[in-house]
């Protein structure tokens, strides 16, 4: 059985690749041929990246070359080798009608597939719009990164969203969006699909073995001086060195050392390896979780509702800090043996979910 899945794989981000690569991985489980999707939206393209985020001003180009150079080698190098890609790019709704997919089923993967904001307006594709009216389609652990949608925006895509044979989406508030908003029968609401595989199955993947040596990682996606701060003196009361995950070169001269574009295994590497992970990113709380590493969560402005989410489902809230004083987030420890038992418990959700799927599929053909 051949399922075509589509998802946010082609963008500069650690999360997005693993959560394709995991999707992949455990489809492949349930013995499906994988196929991800070769999408790419126009601005990750990466002949106009340096167009689209410097708004032409040259100055901000030449910045911005080494960067997207390092890009294309980390994340396009670690797609080609590592995902079961379709031979040809799709972006437009004229690419799917010029080149068409067959396959059994068609699936919606994770990440923020839809997420208007996040991808600057809703993206059809990521719907199924182009998948033919006599093919299954499903969704896997989908995320609207939004507590709740406008009016405008479920009335633009419920067609869509009512052409899907089973929903699962990745929050909480993604379920009451489907069956409230969109009046949707049933979603069920499943884990992030690198929380799929445990930490044994990505230690392997990343051939890693724990160091002995004791650091505090920093994966801090939006930039924030009080943040920085916070993290100094995060250090100054541990006695622990700062280590950061630095997305561009010209983030080099914030705290910590800084390992710059690293490759998106090290990123694994790194987070299993820390004392405690300083963040505001969903997947690297997720992985630090899954890597049973101690997590210290500062919510983003927009989108933190994921991060939250996952907390809540852990019984772990108590790892997000409320203000930049909060220091005593390092008494607050994580039960991993029981954080373990209930991801233990999602995964079966999960797979639960998926026999149902493939269930249903086999009824309705």
């Amino acid at each position: 059985m051949r399922v075509d899945v589509i998802t946010l794989h082609a963008v500069q981000n650690y999360g997005s690749v693993l959560q394709a690569l995991a999707t992949q991985k455990l489809l492949e489980k349930h013995g499906c041929e994988v196929k991800i999707i070769n999408y790419i939206r126009e601005d990750v393209r990466y002949k106009n990246i340096l167009q689209a985020r410097s708004n032409g001003n040259i100055i901000k180009k030449i910045v911005l070359y080494p960067n997207v150079k390092k890009w294309k080698k980390v994340f396009k190098g670690f797609c080609n080798e590592y995902l079961n890609l379709t031979d040809r790019s799709y972006t437009t709704e004229n690419d799917f009608k010029d080149y068409p997919l067959d396959a059994d089923m068609f699936c919606t993967g994770s990440d923020q597939v839809w997420n208007s904001k996040w991808n600057q307006g809703i993206i059809s594709p990521l719907y199924l719009s182009f998948v033919p009216e006599d093919k299954f389609r499903f969704s896997l652990a989908a995320s609207f990164g939004q507590d709740k949608l406008s009016q405008d925006e479920v009335k633009a895509t419920k067609k869509y969203i009512e052409k899907y044979n089973c929903i699962s989406v990745r929050e909480s508030s993604g379920k009451k969006i489907i069956e409230q908003q969109y009046k949707y029968s049933y979603a069920e609401h499943i884990i992030d699909p690198t929380l799929m595989l445990d930490d044994d199955e990505w230690r392997k993947f990343a051939n890693n073995k724990k160091t002995t040596e004791d650091y505090i990682l920093i994966y801090n996606l939006n930039r924030s001086k009080e943040f920085d701060e916070y993290a100094k003196k995060l250090s100054r009361k541990t006695g622990l060195k700062l280590l950061r995950i630095c997305n561009r070169y010209d983030q080099f001269y914030r705290p910590g050392k800084s390992i710059i574009i690293p490759e998106i295994i090290e990123f694994i590497k790194l987070i299993d390896n820390a004392k405690y992970v300083l963040t505001d990113s969903f997947h690297a709380t997720a992985f630090s979780m899954n890597m049973n590493t101690e997590p210290i969560c500062i919510y983003p402005n927009e989108f933190g509702g994921r991060i939250e989410s996952f907390l809540k489902l852990t019984n772990s809230l108590q790892r997000h800090i409320k203000n930049y004083n909060d220091f005593d987030v390092l008494d607050r420890k994580v039960d991993f043996e029981s954080v373990n038992k209930i991801l233990d418990s999602e995964r079966k959700k999960v797979n639960d979910f998926l026999v149902k799927v493939f269930e249903k599929y086999n009824n309705w053909k």
